[in-house]
């Protein structure tokens, strides 16, 4: 057996909570609200979080050797104790800060994700057919998940062709300089939306920017992006358009006019997708093989 290496995780100071292994209190389907114009109303509930206080003095763990089909990179508390990264990291920070785990850093090929039907959810690299996956090219950006979210395979989503969710949390791609590192928490701010359907699967793209870029200041909505970051926008939808097309698939599509959606909206597809995860946790919903520890 591989031996475990602890790395140390910026997580920043997390001040909110740690899911526990109770129901969620409350009925979340009794606090959806409607949204018109793709703008947020004046938000009256919160986002679904935890009900223990959450210790941001967590690590990751890695098992096995990278680029192998044991790979696992875990998170564990101080204690030792592992965690689900998906489950157990809080969404929201508060005044618009989202947390961010990364699952594949800017300029790699590998294709991280989290592992959505393991125990304790860990990083581990795609398969198919037994083999390991990589992109066909590097991808230019940060690139992972918004923790305590999921989009719901059973839900239609009526603004984008009736599609149904991937039965996988929110991805994110962070455009700010740095590289950040596998299982890195990255304290992020939501700038726009972008509505990918794979396969026929809605599979939503947040792009996003980490508060410690220092360009951060700068951008906070979709059309600063356009100003700041000239083109970037563009790169991303095509980034994800065409990469399935040297493996002999089609070109993924885009639907909201293939335009992004502004912050309002990005907002809109955080808040119901964590209200979906509530959901799930509380096993309002069938979780079928996906793991809840």
């Amino acid at each position: 057996m591989a031996a475990a290496r602890i790395i140390a995780s910026a997580s920043g100071a997390l001040n909110a909570s740690l899911l526990s292994r109770v129901p969620l209190k409350g009925n979340p389907q009794s606090l959806r609200l409607g949204f018109s114009n793709n703008r947020l109303p004046t938000l009256k509930r919160r986002l679904f979080t935890c009900n223990a206080i959450f210790n941001p003095q967590f690590q990751t763990k890695e098992e096995g050797q990278p680029e192998t089909l044991d790979y696992r990179v875990f998170f564990v508390d101080n204690s030792g104790k592992k965690i689900s990264p998906w489950h157990d990291i809080p969404l929201q920070l508060g005044d618009g800060v989202f947390n961010f785990i990364v699952e594949i850093p800017k300029e790699s090929s590998a294709k991280m994700e989290i592992a959505t039907d393991e125990v304790f959810t860990p990083i581990k690299q795609d398969t198919k057919k037994g083999k390991l996956r990589y992109y066909p090219y590097n991808i230019n950006w940060n690139y992972g998940l918004l923790p305590q979210t999921w989009e719901d395979p059973a839900f239609a989503n009526l603004d984008v062709e009736g599609a149904f969710g991937d039965n996988d949390p929110v991805d994110v791609v962070e455009i700010g300089q740095s590289q950040a590192k596998i299982g890195q928490v990255l304290k992020v701010k939501p700038l726009a939306a972008l509505a990918m359907i794979d396969e026929g699967e809605l599979d939503w793209k947040i792009v996003a920017i980490s508060l410690d870029d220092p360009r951060a200041s700068l951008v906070n909505d979709v059309d600063d992006v356009e100003k700041h970051f000239p083109g970037t926008l563009t790169a991303i939808r095509d980034w994800f358009r065409d990469y399935k097309i040297p493996d002999g698939k089609p070109a993924n599509r885009f639907g909201l006019g293939n335009k992004p959606a502004n912050k309002d909206y990005a907002l809109k597809v955080i808040t119901e997708t964590n209200e979906s995860w509530a959901k799930l946790v509380k096993r309002s919903i069938p979780a079928g093989e996906l793991s809840l520890a």
